[in-house]
């Protein structure tokens, strides 16, 4: 992103509204550059205390991404919004209080349909010196909490939510975004990372109550920094469940990873092919686990068994 200014904890709420407001806020979320823009306030709230540490510039002619926009919907006094992407609105308006939210699983929305020289999975991605880590898993598995867990742990997050495979070197690419929390996991965060920065709370979505926690600066930091595949562990957060890892075989974790793929087919053989590679140079686990201390303990031991 050329033009940088500084990090959006430079600008004091009012800068930060004004530009939300008017001409959009220009914010690097590496890779991408994203022109943001927003009335409502808790979309402010949400990157303001979120994205505090992401770069900004402000002129006019900086090359976007994406433009994204949340808007009222039906007018001010409407309890909706609705997600403007390039001018097109390919949702339904959600509830008002669910408005950062909405523009978080705009992004992912974005990169999944329109990015396609990466090979695209829905996985959080984790990484040790060097090596990276896939979490393929379902919603209400304990990924997110998990992946929190870790980067609080000394593990670098390159995603939460997507991993970005280079299709001809196999590399992974880094997205380090704020990590969505839900129900439950949202105070026992609190609790277990108290210096952790939570985003605004968004109540009664589909997914329960979901709320957002700031990636480090650490992660931030080395977003540059590209990754090879070297374990895919499929998580599974089981109430007072001892902690069991068990080798997955290679079929069928190539038959998972491909079923969490967002566009594999648009690169045809050559896609197929190289989840294939990825599969064959990485060790496959299934993972159960109740205590985030003993999954993390685990997740170490990889790291130096390599």
């Amino acid at each position: 992103m050329r033009a940088v200014r500084g990090r959006v904890a430079d600008l004091t709420p009012t800068e930060l509204s004004a530009r939300l407001n008017n001409g959009g806020l220009v914010l690097s979320v590496p890779p991408f550059t994203v022109r943001v823009r927003s009335p409502i306030p808790i979309v402010r709230e949400g990157i303001e205390r979120l994205y505090a540490l992401h770069e900004h510039a402000g002129d006019e002619d900086v090359f976007c991404d994406f433009h994204v926009s949340i808007l009222p919907s039906l007018g001010w006094t409407s309890l909706r919004c609705e997600l403007d992407v390039d001018g097109q609105r390919p949702f339904t308006p959600l509830a008002r209080g669910e408005a950062f939210a909405f523009f978080e699983w705009g992004l992912n929305w974005c990169v999944t349909s329109h990015c396609h020289h990466w090979l695209t999975v829905h996985a959080a991605v984790l990484e040790r010196d060097g090596r990276a880590v896939l979490l393929p898993a379902p919603p209400g598995s304990g990924k997110s909490t998990l992946c929190a867990w870790l980067m609080h742990r000394g593990w670098r997050l390159m995603s939460d939510e997507l991993a970005l495979i280079d299709p001809a070197s196999g590399q992974l690419s880094a997205s380090p975004r704020p990590v969505s929390l839900k129900n439950e996991s949202i105070p026992l965060m609190r609790k277990r990372m108290p210096d952790a920065v939570i985003g605004p709370l968004a109540h009664d979505t589909l997914k329960g109550v979901v709320a957002h926690l700031r990636v480090n600066e650490a992660s931030l930091r080395q977003a540059a920094l590209p990754a090879l595949p070297r374990w895919i562990v499929f998580p599974r957060f089981e109430k007072g469940a001892p902690l069991s890892a068990v080798p997955r075989p290679k079929p069928q974790t190539l038959v998972e990873l491909a079923s969490n793929s967002f566009n594999h087919h648009v690169h045809g053989p050559r896609g197929f092919e190289r989840m294939a590679d990825i599969v064959d140079g990485c060790d496959a686990f299934d993972l159960r686990y109740s205590e985030l201390d003993d999954a993390a303990a685990w997740f170490d031991s990889l790291a130096r068994a390599a």
